[in-house]
């Protein structure tokens, strides 16, 4: 992806790449030659890359892809699974950790808004940090599937979790039980991505999507998906004692005082209408 974009991305290393620009973290997948599934060392280098991008003062949106033709077709049964059934059980308890760290638990609470840009094979274990980036799209044709129950095994880690999650009982039951495909039109019909491209126009559309993320107050933009994620376990009462906290704290922390910046220009300078776009963010 990152030859399209007429510049030379950043190599972290032999699994993924980092390439930082014009306020976007493009980080893609590496290993083409097994649809980007996920290996021990993408482990590492996507949680050494997280690192990175919440610590730069240049990156505001994060984009995740992959390289060739496929996004990420789940966890590599050889070398994430074969291989470390024979380590000590404290190192396979460590790299499930710090693969649910940046599949999930990170990925999810991120501090930066965050895009899946879906451009082919998704399967598996890509499901859960595919939904757990804020948002996603992909190729019309992109191929979903949760295949897990055609070799003996149920969707684990958090996949039927985050399933769940994102689209209706029957048609998570559907998938889950019988292990069929479906393209990127079917899966925007369920829930599981916000919208399907045509594939010229697939990242086209994500950086026109991530200029409306970068436009955003960050620290509101941050409090905001946070804030979504909590309250979806919590009862009304308890979300409502939450947000109202959650709101103060928001306007506490926020360094360029974005709401009365936004109040002033509706109601004083009449310069902006707060349906239509964001307000006028100064410095």
């Amino acid at each position: 992806m990152g030859n399209e974009r007429n510049s030379m991305p950043l190599a972290y290393g032999e699994n993924a790449l980092l390439e930082i620009k014009d306020g976007i973290a493009w980080v893609t997948l590496n290993r083409p030659d097994k649809r980007n599934a996920v290996s021990p060392g993408l482990v590492r280098e996507m949680n050494a890359i997280l690192d990175v991008v919440e610590e730069s003062d240049e990156a505001k949106v994060m984009i995740v892809t992959g390289a060739g033709e496929a996004f990420c077709a789940g966890q590599d049964l050889k070398e994430y699974f074969r291989i470390p059934a024979g380590w000590p059980a404290i190192e396979r308890e460590r790299l499930y950790r710090n693969n649910s760290a940046w599949q999930w638990r990170r990925m999810m609470y991120f501090p930066k808004p965050t895009i899946a840009m879906i451009n082919g094979w998704c399967f598996g274990g890509a499901f859960q940090f595919m939904i757990a980036c804020d948002l996603a799209i992909a190729d019309e044709s992109a191929v979903f599937g949760l295949s897990e129950i055609n070799w003996g095994i149920i969707p684990a880690g958090i996949v039927t979790k985050s399933v769940s999650m994102v689209m209706n009982q029957r048609d998570s039951l559907y998938y889950i039980m019988t292990g069929d495909t479906f393209d990127g039109k079917k899966a925007a019909d369920m829930g599981l991505i916000n919208f399907a491209v045509p594939k010229d126009q697939l990242q086209e559309k994500t950086i026109e999507l991530a200029g409306k993320l970068k436009d955003k107050n960050p620290t509101v933009l941050r409090s905001a998906k946070v804030a979504y994620h909590h309250v979806r376990a919590m009862s009304w009462d308890s979300s409502l004692d939450y947000l109202m906290a959650k709101f103060d704290q928001t306007k506490l922390n926020d360094p360029e005082n974005g709401s009365q910046q936004g109040m002033t220009q509706f109601l004083d300078e009449k310069s902006y209408r707060p349906g239509l776009g964001a307000y006028r963010r100064e410095g």
